[in-house]
């Protein structure tokens, strides 16, 4: 199981919101390519980049910090956050993007999700935000009546790599993933399935371990506020594994 770093970019800098909340705001580094070479030091293979101002405005707007990241870290970068056509997922890619993450534009048009994992093969990542296993969007803000293993089941026929699935309940609170949700996630799907929100210290990341077939789990807050080691939690992971 792989443990990714998150990199929330709002303006510029590198932040954490408080479950979504944009005036629940910390900003930990102004750099964010300092973040990524932080990461990278500490053992890091993958990170988990999103543009918080993007997904609020419906189109990239943190770009340039996007770029200095991919300049910076040597592995495989994912990115979502107001990719809503062709043009913006090009963009990324010709960057050096190697995944990009599409988020409530798969609820409102998942012909476009289809679409972009026929063009780009192996490059289309599908963001399920949901709460009480029901999807979540436009930054958390509408809860909709689709059940969030339907929508995966319907994606991955579309021939997306993969699924981001978030309890949005659960994010940047400290609290623990909800194991129950992610385990019924990864048991629906054959592409890989990574769980986010609500990782806060190895206790989770051994927990998360015990989903058969987990293929990652994303951390954001509680690696920049030292409650998890990210070496130590990447040993964890890899433990007992290949």
């Amino acid at each position: 199981m792989y443990i990714i770093p998150a990199i929330d970019l709002k303006n510029g800098k590198c932040v954490r919101l408080r479950q979504g909340k944009f005036d629940e705001m910390t900003v930990y580094f102004d750099n964010p390519a300092d973040a990524a070479k932080k990461w990278q030091d500490e053992g890091a293979e993958i990170l988990h980049v999103v543009d918080l101002d993007g997904a609020k405005d419906g189109k990239p707007v943190n770009l340039s910090a996007i770029e200095k990241i991919r300049e910076a870290f040597n592995g495989s970068i994912e990115v979502g956050g107001g990719i809503r056509n062709f043009e913006t997922l090009k963009t990324l890619l010709n960057i050096g993007i190697d995944r990009a993450i599409l988020g409530t534009i798969a609820v409102e048009n998942p012909e476009f999700v289809r679409k972009s994992a026929e063009q780009f093969p192996n490059k289309i990542i599908v963001g399920i935000d949901a709460k009480d296993g029901y999807v979540a969007v436009k930054g958390w803000v509408e809860i909709t009546k689709i059940k969030a293993t339907e929508l995966a089941l319907k994606l991955q026929d579309y021939g997306i790599w993969g699924v981001i699935y978030t309890d949005i309940s659960r994010d940047g609170m400290l609290t623990g993933p909800n194991i129950k949700t992610t385990e019924e996630m990864v048991q629906s799907l054959s592409i890989p399935v990574i769980a986010s929100g609500g990782v806060s210290s190895l206790e989770d990341i051994l927990n998360l371990k015990m989903i058969k077939g987990l293929w990652g789990a994303i951390t954001g807050k509680a690696i920049y506020e030292g409650r998890i080691n990210l070496r130590e939690a990447i040993k964890t992971a890899k433990m007992g594994t290949h």
